[in-house]
């Protein structure tokens, strides 16, 4: 018996060597070349798939570049990855190129993958839930499929590059500029981008930049703002402009897979020796060795940090009141020695082995960490409305007051209208949750922000909240909205009580910018924190942002109450 136990463990070890061995050497692998992978989305609890290129004789145990695309309205992922390559162009085809077929339309394009120019790089396209732009969950999107890029190959992260067209090139200037220290270079091609974005130029100052344009393109104006913005702004701006060429430049700017050449030339510096850096969210608040501790979300802050000696920084400062210098690594720290920083022409002489923090109290600088309160806005809790929906969501409407079937049916409408991300392109593949407030889960509290339509009378959400909540709306008012974000247990509630913040204006402003992400959703764009308003959102009583504190302002609070169907707490 004994013998047979020690047979059967030499058995055991002799077999999982084996098995080792073949799932180590032999276990299939992603073939070389365009192909469809996906990750798994926590906004919406979804499969998203993206197209990746992976190099011919790719090695596993290298480190490759990295070019992310992002692709144009009413395309996709598989068709990105083709423009990226140069080949499959809508317009000017060259029928000598591989891929280029006559009067092949983008859906029969999409079918297969026609030969690539061989790179050395790692290329990936995001589908980013279809025409929906580069903000919020797509923009979530881009960054979790490089995550997922991450798990299943060496990624190179001092040569991680962004491109993209149109509304992708709008996207390459938002997602390139809000987190300038991500990536090594990117290259926008006829970009369409974001509302107030270009208010970010600066953050290219170590970031070199190609922009690309026809000078026929409906965007050229936009453009060449962009070339004046990036040639005092930019590290390096090479820009190129096709002449009689329309809104078609990226036939050009991708042609011969060209922009991998242009990539090859730069790599990623973590410790510049100056850091320009502007941002208005606390979502977005570090740039190389920089970190904005405190401001007010949603006005702009500025900060310009250089090093003009070894363990000598100089620091220019505006709209924010905390700040830490990240100099663990920097070629020009010592931390065997004080550091010198110069704050707003005032001198500090700070004793640090890693990290120098600054906090503005009564106007004066101090050698002070930052530390927000429980109750203070921050990351995660800052606003305004549209960050509710930038994330993992669901749409609850009321059954609190037991209401007739017509009443319900049309309160769960209300909820599913709002739910249906419905854009420019088509239907966008956002799928939020609609439910009754019966139906919510405990763990929804902590995973989901919660969109609540309704008052504390008709929906048990609100009310569960109501002497937490700042303000309610009386429930018997007519012809009245009133919309506002809270943060309740480290997510978003919006309550949208009243009429719909999507209820049709009187008359509708174009904005500047480029919106993709359908009416109701970029509506909430508008506005900040809360807002009050009778018969439609171009009638609005007040509107505004709650103070660092989530406080309502005291004059905010008083019009509120004298519209007569508020009560502010």
């Amino acid at each position: 018996m004994k013998s047979l136990t020690i047979f059967t463990r030499a058995a055991l070890v002799v077999f999982l060597t084996i098995f080792c061995c073949v799932t180590s050497t032999d276990a299939q692998r992603l073939k070389p070349g365009p192909q469809d992978l996906s990750f798994f989305s926590a906004a919406d609890d979804t499969d998203q798939p993206y197209a990746v290129y992976i190099p011919d004789n790719f090695d596993e145990t290298k480190k490759y570049p990295l070019v992310v695309f992002l692709h144009g309205a009413w395309s996709n992922h598989r068709l990105g990855m083709r423009r990226l390559f140069g080949v499959g162009n809508s317009q000017g085809y060259d029928f000598t190129k591989p891929g280029n077929i006559p009067y092949e339309t983008d859906v029969e394009a999409s079918r297969y993958w026609p030969p690539f120019r061989p790179v050395d790089y790692i290329a990936a396209a995001p589908l980013a839930r279809g025409t929906a732009g580069y903000q919020g969950i797509p923009e979530q999107d881009v960054y979790d499929m490089i995550d997922d890029l991450k798990s299943r190959f060496l990624i190179d992260e001092d040569r991680v590059y962004l491109t993209g067209l149109s509304m992708g090139g709008g996207g390459t200037l938002w997602l390139g500029l809000t987190r300038p220290d991500v990536w090594a270079a990117i290259a926008p091609v006829c970009p369409a981008p974001p509302q107030g974005t270009i208010a970010f130029a600066g953050n290219a100052h170590n970031l070199p930049v190609h922009l690309f344009i026809g000078d026929k393109d409906q965007l050229y104006k936009t453009a060449s703002e962009w070339k004046a913005a990036f040639e005092t702004g930019a590290a390096r701006l090479d820009y190129v402009e096709y002449p009689g060429v329309g809104h078609n430049s990226w036939e050009w700017a991708y042609k011969d897979g060209f922009i991998f050449d242009w990539f090859s030339q730069f790599k990623r510096d973590l410790f510049p020796a100056e850091v320009s850096f502007t941002t208005m969210w606390f979502r977005y608040n570090k740039a190389y060795w920089v970190t904005v501790d405190d401001m007010v979300p949603g006005e702009q802050a500025t900060i310009d940090a250089k090093f003009t000696g070894s363990n000598t920084v100089e620091i220019v400062s505006s709209g924010l009141s905390a700040f830490t210098l990240n100099l663990k690594g920097h070629p020009q720290f010592n931390p065997g020695k004080s550091v010198s920083v110069r704050v707003d022409g005032k001198d500090f002489t700070v004793k640090s082995p890693d990290a120098v923090s600054f906090t503005r109290t009564g106007g004066k600088w101090k050698n002070s960490r930052f530390t927000p309160g429980l109750t203070s806005k921050q990351k995660g809790a800052e606003g305004p409305l549209y960050a509710a929906v930038t994330g993992n969501h669901i749409y609850v409407y009321g059954t609190a007051d037991n209401p007739s079937a017509e009443v319900l049916a049309a309160r769960r409408a209300q909820a599913a209208t709002a739910a249906d991300w419905y854009g420019m392109g088509g239907r966008i593949t956002v799928s939020p949750r609609v439910i009754a407030d019966r139906d919510i889960r405990s763990d929804d509290y902590i995973t989901s922000n919660l969109i609540l339509f309704g008052t504390r009378e008709t929906n048990a959400v609100i009310e569960k909240f109501a002497d937490r909540l700042p303000v309610h709306l009386d429930a018997k008012a007519e012809d009245y909205g009133l919309v506002y974000i809270f943060p309740m247990s480290r997510k978003y509630i919006i309550i949208n009580s009243g009429l719909p913040w999507w209820t049709p204006p009187k008359e509708t402003k174009r904005q500047t910018g480029y919106a993709f992400s359908g009416t109701r959703i970029e509506m909430l764009k508008n506005w900040g924190d809360f807002i009050l308003f009778r018969t439609g959102p171009d009638d609005i009583i007040v509107q505004g942002v709650f103070d660092n504190n989530w406080k309502l302002p005291s004059e905010a609070a008083r019009v509120m109450k004298a519209s007569g169907v508020v009560t502010v707490k």
